[in-house]
């Protein structure tokens, strides 16, 4: 595998209406991935890294969700002035909404580089739903990568977290740590610990993650397409076990 550069993934963040500056190049094999995993497990560093080898587009529902709170009115889909209006009353977006966002970015499952889907799907009536949407384009998905890390480790790793009350930058008590304990290396913040990084707080988000993706692993797992790998250590060693395994 080589190293490949991307593309502004215009399509993606901005509508179907919106054209990528730079399309992939079209590389020996173009891989189509779904990325799972809890909070903490570094999943958005895999991501970013599988991009980068495989020549791929992250496909980030999380990244349209930021996007669309920059854009105009003008320029927001029927599915975006959706999830914008359940996200400002504090609502959590429903599967179906999340799943038009996608549909109507199909352009993006078509590109000739492949993807990497991050965020979606979240709950088994996605999966489904995806499946549908890549049946109805003669698509199928390669894997489904399963980032895994005891509940200890996540736990240390996010109630770890210290963020900048000021630039809202992100640093770790052990894994990095800022030059001043409590002040931030950029703006000279006060670092503090968010609610949501509480150790008792992590433990019930972790909860409800696996109470709602094991049914997730299930359907993947009888698919034939899951596929679980360790996520401790660094994430050059966690990389280096995704492309063995995607390279199996």
């Amino acid at each position: 595998m080589t190293k490949h550069s991307t593309n502004d993934r215009a399509a993606w963040l901005a509508g179907p209406a919106a054209k990528c500056s730079q399309p992939p190049q079209v590389p020996p094999q173009a891989y189509r991935l779904v990325l799972l995993g809890a909070p903490g497990v570094g999943k958005g560093t895999q991501a970013q890294l599988l991009v980068a080898r495989l020549g791929a587009c992250h496909l980030s529902t999380g990244d349209i969700f930021r996007a669309a709170g920059n854009l105009s009115a003008g320029q927001l889909s029927l599915a975006m002035t959706a999830a914008l209006g359940y996200m400002r009353r504090g609502e959590l977006v429903p599967d179906a909404t999340v799943t038009d966002l996608v549909r109507e970015r199909v352009g993006c499952l078509r590109c000739h580089g492949g993807f990497v889907l991050d965020g979606y799907p979240r709950t088994l009536a996605q999966a489904q739903s995806l499946e549908e949407i890549l049946k109805s384009q003669n698509l199928e998905l390669d894997a489904v990568l399963d980032y895994e890390l005891p509940m200890d480790e996540i736990v240390a790793r996010l109630s770890g977290r210290r963020t900048c009350a000021k630039c809202k930058a992100v640093f770790h008590v052990t894994g990095r740590p800022p030059k001043i304990a409590g002040v931030c290396d950029q703006c000279s913040g006060h670092l503090v610990q968010r609610e949501d990084d509480m150790p008792q707080t992590v433990k019930v988000r972790m909860e409800t993650y696996q109470r709602n993706t094991a049914p997730l692993q299930d359907y993947y797992r009888k698919n034939g397409l899951l596929v679980s790998i360790a996520a401790s250590g660094t994430p050059e060693e966690i990389f280096a076990r995704t492309t063995a395994a995607l390279e199996r």
